[in-house]
């Protein structure tokens, strides 16, 4: 049996050992807001409930492994004792991962991802309107146990108002587990999925995601690519250069595809790659028919 103590290993080696181990977990995609007012939406997977009178829940953040610097969510909630906790489902688990991106302070994740602010009722974050479930919570109180990077930041919530989909509700207001679809994530890049299973999802770290809102228009308001599918694109930090796109194109013969079809056909196929994780074959053919009708 491989057997080690924390001090055998570094910090990020450990955490991955945890990580691996304790799983799937609940995601908790927390909407939080400063002072100055600007909107933060981060996930963490830290995170589950602890009681229910009063209602609470409780998730992380850790302050980061490489340096023992803060996240903004945590300053957030330390100025504004307010939070917002949305669950996450398949829907919407790629604008989820496109999320926990690095932004600088004064990014709107929102914006950046695809994902809808809605006005809560008791409290100024904003609500996650594509979220099946969303928490108000008031923070009751923030344990840090460590300075070095890696520790965590336990937020106690109190939730003090709960809005669901009336999709996800059967019978007597009573959560359908089969269409809530919730995700949990495992370690590494898997994630687990309520049905039917694991499925992997690579996390954008260590690149800064373009985001949904730099996608050109007619791309981001296509009446076929889905907020999943904007995401993927918006995931990578720039589109592949016309010629690289463009030898693609020859080189696959689909010089004769784009010429014919219209831009439905032609996001149709892109989703069809981005469904297999194909993600700059996609925007080679979205970028060569955005050539061809300009």
């Amino acid at each position: 049996m491989f057997s080690v103590t924390p001090q055998d290993l570094p910090v990020k080696k450990f955490y991955g050992l945890i990580a691996s181990s304790v799983g799937p977990r609940p995601i908790a995609l927390a909407s939080t807001i400063s002072q100055k007012g600007i909107p933060n939406l981060t996930p963490f997977s830290c995170f589950n409930f602890f009681g229910a009178y009063p209602p609470v829940l409780v998730f992380s953040p850790m302050r980061r492994i490489s340096d023992g610097t803060t996240k903004d969510s945590l300053r957030n909630v330390e100025e504004v004792k307010e939070v917002v906790i949305n669950v996450v489902n398949h829907n919407i688990v790629q604008q989820s991962s496109l999320a926990s991106t690095d932004y600088p302070e004064d990014i709107n994740e929102f914006d950046k991802v695809g994902l809808t602010m809605v006005d809560s009722d008791l409290v100024r974050p904003k609500r996650v309107e594509e979220s099946p479930v969303q928490f108000e919570c008031k923070v009751r109180d923030i344990i840090s146990v460590g300075e070095e990077g890696g520790a965590a930041n336990l937020v106690i919530c109190e939730v003090i108002k709960i809005h669901i989909k009336e999709e996800v509700l059967y019978g007597d207001n009573k959560i359908d587990q089969h269409k809530l679809d919730q995700v949990g994530r495992m370690g590494g890049s898997w994630y687990s999925r309520a049905a039917p299973g694991m499925f992997e999802l690579p996390k954008p770290i260590g690149i800064l995601g373009m985001g949904v809102d730099q996608l050109p228009k007619d791309i981001r308001t296509s009446e076929i690519l889905t907020g999943s599918d904007l995401a993927k694109l918006g995931g990578i930090e720039k589109p592949p250069e016309l010629e690289t796109a463009e030898k693609y194109i020859s080189e696959n013969n689909l010089e004769d595809f784009i010429n014919s079809s219209t831009i439905e056909e032609i996001h149709l196929q892109a989703q069809k790659y981005l469904n297999k994780g194909e993600v700059y074959e996609a925007w080679s053919l979205l970028l060569a028919k955005t050539v061809k009708t300009i």
